[in-house]
């Protein structure tokens, strides 16, 4: 399994971003996918997730608004949509994808780097 995120950069604030996960060698369309970020000495939070048929979505509060997730199923692709940034958006963000009720079945992206400057 792979989880293959891009898209992360340098912008500044109130600039756009949008990342992208791949994920290849999973039956993508069961799996709960999610967006999260990880701060320098900070702990890794959930920026929002979208169930398998891309029908239930959450957000955290601090990006509700700004940001928005998407999938394409036929494509294995999540998206995120990061719109009007901040420099507190400046974290090393992680795709995930979860199997619900199956907690084994739990894969990580190796990160894609979003630095946003004041």
């Amino acid at each position: 399994v792979q989880l293959a995120e891009s898209g992360g950069g340098r912008v500044r604030s109130g600039e756009s971003l949008r990342l992208s996960c791949e994920a290849s060698a999973l039956p993508f369309s069961r799996y709960v996918m999610s967006w999260h970020r990880q701060a320098p000495g900070k702990e890794r939070e959930l920026v929002a997730d979208i169930d398998s048929d891309g029908f239930e979505i959450n957000y955290a509060d601090s990006v509700k608004g700004r940001f928005t997730i998407s999938r394409d199923n036929a494509k294995n692709t999540v998206h995120l949509q990061m719109n009007a940034l901040k420099p507190d958006d400046t974290a090393v963000y992680y795709c995930n994808a979860k199997m619900a009720g199956w907690p084994m079945f739990d894969y990580w992206g190796q990160g894609t780097q979003v630095t946003v400057s004041s």
